[in-house]
């Protein structure tokens, strides 16, 4: 039995060849992802282990900046002094360091990553554990004196000698470039600025009296943990203090949020690879087994028992895991090292000669490849162990129908029952988490009672689909429907590959549109200015930005909004950590606030404090409820609560619960904060046109400040959620190319099976051309019931994600009909390409041969 699998094995590899390519595809894209994030995180590790001081000194956290205050979080510069004094402390430095800052050239072009990467100005001081070193020029001395790292100079052609300004909270300031460092370790990214120390604490914090930090090294002999212990002993408990591991360990916490975007995402590809695959593998094997009924039939008369028919297929299923799981790792090496030279590309400058394979990355790949084949090889397994010795003697097939169907469609109603009870309690639910639950689990039940059914669906919607072709395209067109109708178990199977992506893709269409159009909405009636200053990426920006735009020519109101990070104790005894908005008195000029009690005149009151009316009473919070509320550096007051508001959603003011202020009063609790956003309205007698060019021509020297009216806002909404169907288009590709496949292989394999039908065919007039429209016809109907299928079931999650997303405020709905229209079209494409080869290779089958074949 083992000889005779080898042989079957080595006999249908070509056969065999697309289902290894969807196992090929998972496990590289499974292997890649653990292998590039092990790359980054051991890269890292060093870096932050080679980096850190022996203990640290900083501001402590007291809250999550959820959206960016502004703030930057110092302490008091002489502490350096009692540290120094502490016993067992060899050197106490002071660290003046930050990243909300915009630093440009003589032509106010950016100098820094535009990738997302920070740019960081620090002071600079030498230490055994310095990332960089001073490779040319001198190190800065003065105020007007900078380095700047290697890899930015580089890339932005800045030189020794040049002039750079700076762009602080503070203010803005020139520096002249006195020196070029490179680093030492892994680049991550960033670019670094470096001034003298009493510079970067006056410009960059400023005050003199002001640090970020101190660094501490300890004295021989004297380890970190009993050195921060004396440290806390002498300065208390109002400070964090980190040793070198827990230092390097917070900052590994900090990159790994960004590691795990990258390997859920490419996990991502790998599970759709992963689903669709299955369906191939399935079909593959379901329809090689039918095709050796006979040579299955003849073991068992020689005397194979069903156990060992079974054995054998499973062997061949593991042989092809096994194949396409070791091509996968390879292919998934090849994958990470790309990936890490696209980092490269961004600014992270990682080495492929460090890439790190550890065990976790063959065992996943082996489990992966090896077990989706044999898990998706199980039931045509099952089925190859039922064929009768009997079979031997006859032209037999294994059956597609009959009391398997009936059987699907048993449990096809009950799964689709249970997914649609769950869709239908997510539209009903007014809580935001469950219905998001429940969306989940109707999505999972739907899309597998849809995969079991879809047999089921077969004649009767082919014969709709295909009704037409016998009038079009004559016999040809009656047989190719006639073809698709023939196994309903494989077509529906075939056209589930498709089906998937395209239910992801629809799905995720109506909910962007439907976000995209409530946003619409929602700017349409809460954007009351004329402008919206702002920076691109939306951090706060520095002070000046402000009086220059109100000393602008034809600015007339200008209003503030700023961010503080809160902690609110309710009076359901729950305690809230989220970000409050403040703004200036006159709101009511530049957005239209929708209230319930209350008015902007009351919230905006010193002492008070307003929120949206759904947040308010889940926490049994009442207007003139009197709320503890905790701010940034342990500061704390009790407010008001004002007015309620029935702004669209709890996010109405891109934060939760919807809370604001008075401006005043974040200004008080919350000192050296910058703003996030200007609303500035024309003054009496200028356009806005006018006021636009003067608004930009003032920001000129500050490149990363945009300046937008309702349409700009509109299109920047449509542009981040467009970033969110980028994935999902990717995500659908990768389906896409494996469910070609799957056509394909099914295509090529029905030509196989029914060689000496096309011969019969052949033999009495059927030509080439008309061979070859056949088989395309076949094929395009088929991909056409999986993409039906597949928007059907996309537009039925749309409808149940739209309800969840009602419950945050976006409550409009869009189909994208469009997008609708493309699919059809793009099926009908993908039908005619997936057929070309099968096609050809039947059309060009010998006649004699064919007819003569067994």
């Amino acid at each position: 039995m083992l000889k005779a699998t080898l042989r079957s094995f080595l006999a249908h590899k070509g056969r065999l060849l697309l289902s290894a390519l969807a196992v090929i595809l998972s496990v590289a894209f499974v292997a890649g992802s653990l292998i590039f994030s092990d790359t980054v995180a051991r890269t890292f590790d060093r870096l932050f282990a080679s980096t850190s001081a022996d203990v640290t000194v900083e501001p402590k956290e007291d809250l999550d900046e959820a959206v960016p205050s502004g703030q930057t979080p110092t302490i008091p510069a002489r502490l350096a002094g009692r540290v120094a004094k502490v016993d067992g402390v060899a050197k106490a430095r002071l660290d003046a360091a930050v990243e909300n800052i915009t630093v440009v050239d003589s032509k106010n072009d950016p100098v820094g990553p535009t990738t997302g990467a920070p740019t960081i100005a620090t002071n600079w001081q030498v230490t055994d554990r310095s990332p960089v070193e001073l490779t040319s020029g001198h190190a800065p001395r003065g105020r007007d004196q900078a380095l700047l790292d290697k890899d930015t100079a580089d890339k932005k052609d800045v030189k020794i000698g040049d002039t750079l300004t700076v762009l602080a909270a503070p203010g803005s300031f020139k520096v002249r470039v006195v020196g070029i460092v490179t680093f030492t370790t892994t680049n991550p990214g960033a670019a670094l600025v470096f001034l003298d120390t009493p510079t970067a604490q006056r410009e960059l914090l400023g005050s003199r009296a002001k640090a970020t930090g101190i660094s501490v090294e300890a004295a021989s002999g004297v380890s970190d943990t009993e050195l921060k212990r004396r440290i806390a002993a002498e300065l208390g408990s109002g400070y964090d203090l980190k040793t070198a591991d827990e230092q390097a360990e917070s900052a590994a916490s900090d990159l790994g949020g960004f590691l795990d975007v990258i390997k859920y995402v490419m996990l991502g590809f790998a599970g759709i690879a992963v689903l669709v695959g299955v369906f191939l593998i399935v079909n593959t094997f379901s329809m090689l087994i039918a095709q050796r009924t006979r040579e299955l039939g003849l073991l068992r008369a020689l005397g194979a028992d069903r156990r060992q028919v079974r054995r054998s297929v499973l062997t061949e299923a593991v042989l092809l895991g096994v194949v396409g799981s070791t091509v996968g790792l390879a292919a998934g090496i090849g994958l990470a090292a790309g990936l890490i030279e696209l980092m490269g590309v961004f600014g992270m400058n990682l080495k492929s000669t460090e890439m790190v394979i550890g065990w976790a990355t063959p065992v996943a790949s082996y489990v992966v490849g090896v077990g989706v084949t044999f898990v998706a090889a199980y039931l045509p397994a099952r089925r190859a162990a039922q064929v009768s010795p009997m079979a031997a003697l006859a032209d037999a097939e294994i059956a597609g129908t009959g009391r398997p169907l009936r059987i699907r469609a048993t449990v096809g109603l009950v799964v689709g029952a249970a997914g649609a009870a769950a869709l239908v309690g997510c539209a009903t639910s007014e809580d935001t988490s469950t219905s998001a639950s429940l969306l989940g689990l109707g999505i999972v039940l739907t899309l597998i009672a849809t995969v079991i059914a879809g047999p089921l669906l077969v004649r009767p919607v082919i014969r709709v689909l295909g009704g037409a072709f016998p009038a079009v395209f004559g016999s040809v067109g009656r047989m190719s429907q006639r073809n698709a109708l023939r196994n309903p178990r494989r077509t529906g199977a075939t056209a589930a590959a498709l089906m998937v992506g395209l239910a992801l893709v629809s799905g995720m269409s109506v909910a962007s549109a439907s976000m995209t159009k409530s946003f619409d909405e929602q700017i349409d009636k809460t954007l009351g200015a004329d402008f919206v200053v702002q920076n691109s990426n939306f951090m706060p920006f520095a002070r000046e930005i402000t009086e220059k735009v109100r000393d602008t020519d034809g600015a007339g109101l200008v209003v503030r909004q700023r961010f503080a990070p809160v902690k609110v104790s309710m009076p359901d005894g729950k305690s809230v950590e989220t970000t409050a908005a403040g703004y200036d008195p006159r709101l009511d000029d530049v957005a239209r606030v929708t209230y319930v009690t209350g008015d902007t005149k009351r919230a905006l009151s010193p002492g008070n404090i307003a929120m949206q009316r759904d947040f308010a009473r889940d926490h049994k919070v009442r207007t003139g409820s009197k709320l503890p509320v905790e701010f940034p550096g342990g500061r704390k007051t009790v407010l008001t609560v004002g007015a309620l508001t029935d702004q669209p959603g709890a996010e109405g003011f891109g934060v939760e619960g919807g809370l604001f202020l008075g401006l005043a009063t974040v200004e008080e609790f919350v000192p050296g904060g910058q703003d996030s956003a200007l609303y500035v309205n024309a003054a009496p007698g200028t356009s806005d046109d006018t006021l636009r060019d003067r608004l930009e021509k003032t920001l000129d020297p500050y490149p990363q400040v945009q300046v937008r009216d309702q349409a700009d806002y509109k299109e920047l909404i449509r542009e981040q959620i467009a970033v969110m169907l980028y994935l999902v288009y990717a995500l659908l590709g990768l389906a896409i190319i494996i469910a070609v496949l799957g056509v394909v292989n099914t295509l090529a394999l029905s030509v196989v099976e029914r060689t000496r039908e096309i011969g019969l065919l052949r033999a009495i007039g059927l030509a080439r051309r008309q061979l070859r429209r056949m088989i395309r016809l076949e094929s395009v109907v088929i991909a056409v019931f999986g993409a039906l299928l597949g928007l059907v079931l996309g537009l039925v999650w749309g409808v149940a994600a739209q309800q969840v997303l009602a419950l945050q405020g976006m409550t409009a709905f869009a189909i994208p009909w469009t997008t609708v229209i493309a699919v059809l079209v793009g099926s009908v494409l993908v039908g005619l390409a997936a057929a070309l080869l099968p096609a050809l290779r039947a059309s060009r089958m010998n006649v004699l041969a064919a007819i003569a074949h067994e």
